[in-house]
């Protein structure tokens, strides 16, 4: 009877209460009232036979199912560590609430971190340190082909859609960018009102859904993708292949969710369910993809157009670099979006398991068009994760020429990592749709925390550079960041991964490793399909 001793205690109450107020008690009636209503609570717990933990301890349950809703909440607040990142830790989203706030982000008594341990990184400083940059670091991005090349900021807004982020945060988020003259991506939701409210730097991001630049049954439409790339937001158009959060995935978004607002940007109907395919239906092959990348290069008028993608199977990686080798057809930039997830909600194996970490797919990105000496043609911008000026100069010295960031700029809008993005209750009125909640969001003011945040982020760059003897991220190598491998050995990152001449794999060099040496052999140009040697382990593993 231990299981029922808390209903059997509000029944008692509610008899006990309910008979002095009775007797014309007054001050019971109240008592009485909410001890009868936790009596029907545990009736109905009793009654009920879809959960056993409710039938078996009424009343009770309830309070484990309130501990485990607040969890979040309870671990983030009381008991995580100052360095634990699940996904970020509290020292991280406190560096970012500092500088967007303009607040001290200096920190006493030395570094948390265990000097130590595995995989703890540095970049060793100079006898003869540099004077700090005081101009903005910029990066020029357009090829040979594009006649409207870009002045990027090397730290940018990386793509998240109106529908997943509120109106009032895409406000903050284009005002910031447009006081601070660094660009916001639109995320594969297409251009919305709110995007170009404030007229800041956009990159028009387009998915598998195409839209913006979508025809009646889903597929790609060309004046309507002329229309809005010669708008004069738009700098630059990134064709997404893959996202970090989910890649491999497409998406549906649910027919009560398409509200007006959101059907003008993408372009659909009203209350209809809108579908993004997992795979594009404009082009099927490495070849198909590059043509397609200078189709929208006409169309727009010569904009940079280049396309991002979360690396998954290598050989697919080789066969588009293949079909740049033989067509001639290049990309103005790529984006390399790691698979440590991003914004957009997920299964947790997708979270977890699919997909290339940002390092090793940037290492592999970039150390590919070395080989083949394309890297001086194509730039190549990086997302995953990053937050501070050490985050940067780590994937700038791995081969990026910019970074972008997504949930750093959600925390400087406002976010608290309350992780109910995908539930439409967030409490801070960044990502969701509901008016009332996101009424608490001034973009006004956040838009001035959002720029504080670049500034001052891009300020930290500066200073580390400087303090190593550098100008400029352009100068940073992999040779600069140390990786402890054990307590007693490190490593410079230009001896964990492998490094390629300029122009290697034109001479008849290979990658090292011998799986990739075999998929870089056996890639094509013209397909995405597996090469032949899978095809024949698979076979003979069936027989």
């Amino acid at each position: 009877m231990n299981r029922y001793w808390l209903f059997l205690l509000v029944l008692s109450a509610a008899c006990g209460f309910g008979l002095l107020a009775w007797q014309g008690n007054s001050w019971a009636l109240w008592p009485a009232v909410i001890a009868a209503a936790f009596t029907v609570l545990g009736i109905a717990d009793l009654s009920q036979r879809h959960s056993a933990l409710r039938r078996n301890y009424p009343l009770l349950a309830h309070g484990r199912f309130l501990i485990e809703a607040i969890r979040p909440e309870l671990r983030q607040y009381l008991f995580e560590s100052d360095t634990e990142k699940a996904p970020f830790s509290r020292q991280q989203r406190s560096i970012v609430y500092q500088r967007a706030k303009q607040e001290l982000d200096k920190r006493p008594f030395g570094t948390q971190g265990d000097v130590y341990a595995e995989r703890y990184e540095w970049i060793n400083h100079s006898l003869q340190p540099a004077p700090p940059a005081t101009e903005p670091f910029r990066i020029r991005i357009g090829g040979a082909r594009c006649t409207q090349p870009y002045d990027a900021a090397v730290f940018n807004i990386s793509a998240m859609s109106f529908g997943a982020l509120s109106a009032n945060a895409i406000r903050a988020l284009n005002l910031g960018a447009k006081k601070g003259g660094f660009y916001h991506d639109t995320g594969e939701g297409s251009i919305s009102r709110y995007h170009l409210e404030h007229g800041g730097d956009l990159v028009w991001e387009i998915g598998s859904g195409y839209f913006g630049c979508r025809t009646a049954d889903g597929g790609f439409d060309p004046e309507r993708f002329r229309a809005n790339a010669a708008l004069p937001s738009v700098k630059m158009i990134e064709v997404k292949l893959s996202q970090g959060a989910k890649p491999g995935q497409g998406g549906i978004l649910p027919g009560a969710k398409v509200t007006p607002e959101i059907a003008e940007a993408r372009g659909v109907p009203v209350g209809v369910d809108c579908l993004s395919p997992a795979a594009h239906s404009a082009f099927d092959s490495p070849l198909g993809l590059l043509q397609f990348v200078q189709r929208l290069r006409e169309l727009s008028g010569g904009k940079p157009v280049g396309f991002k993608l979360a690396v998954g199977h290598v050989w697919e990686w080789f066969a588009i670099a293949k079909a740049m080798q033989e067509s001639g057809l290049l990309p103005d930039f790529i984006v390399v979006d790691g698979g440590e997830g991003g914004t957009g909600a997920a299964p947790l194996e997708f979270t977890d398991h699919v997909g290339m970490p940002l390092r090793e797919a940037l290492m592999l990105v970039h150390q590919t068009l070395v080989g083949l000496d394309l890297r001086g043609q194509i730039k190549i911008g990086a997302a995953g994760k990053i937050i501070t000026g050490f985050d940067m100069a780590r994937v700038l010295a791995l081969g990026a020429d910019w970074c972008n960031a997504a949930r750093g700029f959600m925390f400087a809008v406002g976010c608290i990592q309350s992780q109910n993005c995908h539930t439409g209750r967030c409490p801070t009125g960044v990502a969701t749709q509901d008016s009332g909640r996101q009424r608490g969001l001034d973009p006004g003011d956040k838009s001035e925390r959002v720029y504080h945040f670049q500034k001052n982020t891009m300020k930290a760059l500066a200073d580390i550079l400087a303090a190593a003897g550098l100008r400029h991220p352009d100068e940073l190598g992999p040779e600069h960041i140390i990786r402890r491998i054990d307590p007693e050995s490190v490593l410079p990152l230009s001896r964990v991964y492998p490094q390629m001449r300029p122009g290697e794999l034109l001479q008849g060099g290979e990658p090292e490793h011998p799986s990739l040496r075999q998929y870089w052999r056996e890639a094509r140009a013209d397909s995405f399909a597996p090469p032949a040697s899978l095809l024949n382990l698979r076979r003979s593993k069936s027989r």
